[in-house]
């Protein structure tokens, strides 16, 4: 049996640990920490023309002050949809419009909120661990196929601690990234 066929791709499986760490840094971008960021609104899909769209492709997302962000919505008949998914995106900002531009302040963050915040970032590491450990299983099945196909005992082991090792790493890039940001949102 050729080698090509035996060997677990790794490089692929990093790629896809890689791209659940990015997705994760794009989802703690989000979470604010009591300064504006125009990344904060990235997550908020808003329902217009009949399906969900980013808020950034209905509307320019600034941030003028740094306890202000505005939305300028380009389509007048949707500042009422822009203004509902703010509202329902679970960031705990109230918004004001005045025309087609939607003001958001962004309020001082008090204990109970960074707590909470905290417990968001914590789930969002929760559900980037359960992806890399996704890949990690899908790395293991693909040995499983190569042992049934004549891969020999050691070479499985081998295989196997390499695979555990991307985990590992992985996972271990996460809990950093997850310390962090709690730190980050805690800072008064």
């Amino acid at each position: 049996m050729a080698d090509e066929e035996i060997e677990v791709d790794l490089d692929d499986l990093q790629r896809r640990m890689d791209g659940a760490m990015a997705a994760l840094r794009q989802e703690f971008a989000s979470l604010r920490t009591g300064r504006a960021s125009a990344s904060m609104l990235e997550p908020v899909m808003v329902n217009a023309y009949g399906s969900p769209t980013p808020i950034n492709q209905v509307g320019t997302v600034n941030v003028p002050e740094p306890r202000m962000v505005t939305v300028n919505v380009w389509d007048k008949s949707l500042v009422g949809a822009v203004e509902k998914a703010i509202r329902e995106s679970g960031l705990g900002i109230n918004p004001q419009t005045n025309g087609t531009i939607i003001m958001l302040p962004i309020p001082e963050l008090n204990e109970e909120r960074r707590r909470e915040l905290t417990k968001v970032a914590a789930q969002y590491a929760e559900h980037a661990r359960v992806a890399i450990r996704n890949v990690r299983r899908d790395g293991m099945d693909q040995l499983k196929k190569a042992k049934a196909g004549g891969m020999s005992e050691d070479e499985h082991k081998i295989w196997s601690d390499e695979v555990q090792e991307l985990t590992d790493a992985a996972i271990s890039k996460v809990d950093t990234a997850l310390e962090t940001k709690q730190q980050e949102i805690m800072q008064v």
